[in-house]
Parts: structure tokens; sequence; C-alpha cells
């Protein structure tokens, strides 16, 4: 089996990629083009680790039309995996136009290049951010959406533009909306590893809202397992929340942490509320379970001790 991911160098990507090696029969070319938003070190030891006899890479950048539709022609893959994409919520206030970019026009080139060749399965990474602000909790597949953010706003439009192409098509397509994940190798921009990375250097740490944002943490392996596994999923049902459906708060969570990482001392600096940021995230898995059945989410004190060990270990 042919298998291409984009964002394989991202913490997503990355992880799936691992788990997908796992199976020999499976090759994989991971696309990714190692863009500087973080580190770029980071990526190119998650690039290291898969490098492996059935792990091909490489480094385009998705808009170049002519060498993804060559890799695509010439690999001819049965599904792809399109977890690419410009990620965070404050970036996008910043820098729009890399959203519009590596989002929109990206999906847009690659739904295109998937169609001409008749891909079997195309899977799309979303996100739950398109939700924003709801107030019945949790939150269903079918709430209408309030993006807060540009960030996503593209992530919506891209989850349109995969529906556009392949509603009426061969292609069997599914969106996966994903609830705050988060593991071993993580983005250092993201919350649980800038607090990580803070604990190591003895630095204060930044809280919002006085840590009152609930989170629907949910662990990467939980993620990819399902994401693996989408094809025991009803193909009439092309949308699912991927949620562990169990929020915490984040001064909760920051406890949890310092309790595992073994440091006492208190080094809060709390901040406003950010422009753009949910102050709940609470995702609905029911339509997830019906399909997996007796799947179970790592619980939070677990998922937390392994991303905790590695970074130890390995320092990311």
């Amino acid at each position: 089996m042919k298998i291409i991911v984009t964002g394989a160098a991202g913490f997503i990507g990355f992880h799936l990629c691992k788990n997908l090696l796992k199976n020999k029969k499976i090759t994989v070319i991971g696309i990714d083009s190692i863009n500087s938003y973080y580190s770029r070190s980071l990526k190119k030891k998650r690039i290291n680790i898969l490098k492996k006899k059935n792990f091909f890479f490489k480094k385009i950048d998705l808009i170049n039309k002519k060498k993804l539709d060559l890799i695509i022609r010439k690999f001819n893959p049965e599904t792809i995996y399109h977890l690419a994409g410009q990620p965070s919520v404050l970036y996008s206030f910043k820098n729009p136009y890399s959203y519009k970019r590596n989002n929109i026009t990206a999906t847009e080139v690659l739904c295109k290049i998937s169609k001409k060749y008749k891909i079997k399965n195309f899977i799309f990474g979303s996100s739950s951010s398109i939700y924003g602000d709801q107030k019945r909790f949790p939150i269903k597949e079918n709430f209408k959406k309030k993006p807060k953010n540009y960030y996503a706003i593209t992530k919506y439009k891209c989850e349109k533009i995969v529906e556009k192409n392949f509603k009426v098509s061969s292609v069997n397509f599914k969106i996966f909306r994903f609830f705050t994940v988060y593991g071993p190798y993580g983005r250092p921009d993201m919350f649980i590893h800038k607090l990580l990375n803070a604990l190591k250097k003895n630095k204060q740490i930044n809280i919002h809202n006085k840590g009152k944002n609930l989170r629907d943490f949910t662990y990467v392996d939980d993620v990819v397992k399902i994401l693996i596994n989408f094809s025991i999923i009803n193909n009439k049902v092309k949308i699912l929340n991927i949620a562990r459906s169990k929020p915490v708060k984040n001064i909760d969570l920051i406890y949890k942490i310092k309790k595992i990482y073994r440091q006492k001392k208190e080094n809060f600096n709390f901040i406003k509320t950010v422009r753009g940021e949910m102050l709940k995230t609470h995702g609905c898995n029911k339509k997830l379970i019906k399909n997996f059945k007796k799947f179970k989410f790592t619980e939070l004190d677990e998922g937390l001790a392994k991303t905790i060990k590695i970074f130890k270990k390995y320092g990311i």
C-alpha cells in the first residue's frame, strides 16, 4: 500500500508516519516544506527518526503544482493524509497571508491533483477552532460554526474545498476535527511544551485568563489510531470530531504537569484573555465511538507522563 502524508515533519504528521511505518507492507512518502514558523531543527529531527526503507521524504511547497503533480502521478498513492498547514491562532493576526497561502491555496492545489488522479482516499485534518465559542456542550459536528480568528476561518474554508472537490467523485473523503492534540515531540509554541520549556529553564509561566480556559486535551496516539483505521467508519459519515470529551482547566493541567515534572516552585504570571482564543473546547465523540465501538481514549495523566518522559530524555 502506498500512502502520502503532507505535513510529515509536523507534530501529528510525524506521529502518523511513525505508526504507519510499523506495517512493512506500507510505503510512505512524507511531504513538508520545513518552513521556519517554528524550529526547523525539531522538524529535521522528526524526519531523521522516520527515515526507514519504506519512508521517503520530499521537501516541497504544496502550492508548487508541477512538483506535486509529478510526485502523485509517479507514486500513485492509494491514500493521501492532508495534515500540512499553517498552525496557531495568535500568529494568524500577525501574518494572515501565510494562512491563505499555506491552508487555503495549498488545499485547493492538492485536492485538484488528487481528483485528477482519482485517489481512492483523501483524509483531511481540520480543527476544533472552527466551532468558536459555543453555549452548549459537548460540541457536536452539526453545531453552527463560529470561527473567531483567521486560522479557524481558513480551516473551515479548507473543509469546504475538500467537500466541493470530492462530494461528486469516486474519492472517499473524511474530515477529522482535532481537539487540542498533545504528546511527545510536540510543537514548542503549544501550551504544554511552552510550559515544559519554562519549567526546564526555570522561567516565569504566562497564564491567560487566570487559567480558567478549558481544553479538551486529546493524546496524539489516539488521534493517529483513528486516522489509520478510518476505513471502518461508515462511508456516509464524512466529518468527525476527535476528542477525549473530558475538558480540563488550564490551571489544573499546570498543577498536573508540575507534579509529574516534580517542580514545586510557583512561578506564574497571570495575563488577560488573548484575542481570538476560545474560552472552552469540549467535543462530543459519540459519533466517533459509534463507529469505533470499544475505542478507549488515553487518560490525561498517562498521556502527560509519556510526554514528559520524552521531553526529559530528549528535550523535545
